[in-house]
């Protein structure tokens, strides 16, 4: 069998074997949006399948998303806001000290280095209740900074980001500094251009932590009206009934964001995680 041959029975059976991954990854998707159109009674009692009436098929949980008698827009809105604005701070902030830790030589650098890959392997339950004491002494309790605050710098992003740039020559420092650019210049007119491709895999990364982040939103509000998504869907399952119609429609709508930043970024994102991971 000639070379040739061999390499397209190979690429063929590696293209099979891709579809079937992304087969099994797409089901429980399609799964949930069979559910959907499912009447709650169905699925209380032959629960998530594929068999399905069509006949009896319709569109009523999504219809109740949308008549304004429950709070999910609410919940939908918040977590809309404590994404974006906690990946774009974190983003920006966690790039900022990965690009110190990358590109200057200063006392301590390793030991302080070392602390951000110990915090990465603290789970965030270990320290949950100094964390909520924290924020109760800075009366964030029920307050969209509460939720955001902790995850301002996260050391995952830090170490992408340092791995990222130890790739860039420092030598376009050099030039910049050459030209007269300031230190701010170089970072914001130099290396924020270069460092597109991270930002957008790390924003995808960063963008599903953030709006699946169910725990410390579930401690640090209270209230109805300022619970996030994933939180007030979980409110919906209670000892006094379950509300399966409103939680799967409500669960295929929250994937919708996420589809939304993929497609936006995934030219960018296989880059960013190559390059990301080469050692610096």
């Amino acid at each position: 069998m000639s070379m040739t041959k061999k390499s397209r029975i190979f690429t063929i059976c590696l293209f099979i074997f891709f579809i079937l991954i992304a087969a099994i990854t797409l089901l429980p998707l399609a799964l949930l949006a069979v559910s959907s159109l499912r009447p709650g009674s169905d699925l209380m009692r032959y629960g998530l399948n594929f068999s399905i009436d069509w006949a009896n098929a319709n569109l009523n949980e999504y219809k109740m998303l949308f008549s304004g008698q429950n709070a999910y827009f609410t919940w939908y809105k918040n977590s809309l806001i404590i994404t974006v604005v906690q990946v774009g701070l974190a983003l920006f902030l966690s790039a900022c000290v990965g690009y110190g830790f990358a590109m200057y030589d200063f006392k301590g650098k390793n030991i302080l280095f070392l602390c951000v890959l110990l915090v990465m392997m603290v789970p965030t339950e270990v320290i949950l209740l100094p964390l909520y004491r924290l924020i109760v002494k800075m009366k964030l309790i029920n307050n969209m900074w509460g939720i955001i605050l902790p995850y301002l710098v996260v050391p995952m992003l830090v170490f992408f980001f340092r791995q990222y740039l130890s790739g860039i020559p420092k030598d376009f420092l050099d030039a910049a500094r050459v030209d007269g650019c300031t230190e701010y210049g170089i970072f914001f007119k130099i290396m924020i251009p270069l460092m597109k491709p991270s930002f957008a895999a790390m924003g995808i990364y960063q963008g599903m932590q953030s709006w699946n982040n169910f725990l410390w939103p579930m401690v640090v509000t209270n209230s109805i009206d300022k619970i996030t998504l994933p939180v007030g869907l979980q409110s919906l399952l209670s000892p006094y009934g379950n509300n399966y119609d409103i939680l799967i429609a409500g669960s295929c709508f929250a994937i919708i964001p996420i589809l939304i930043l993929f497609i936006c970024f995934q030219r960018y994102f296989i880059e960013g995680m190559t390059a990301g991971g080469v050692k610096g």
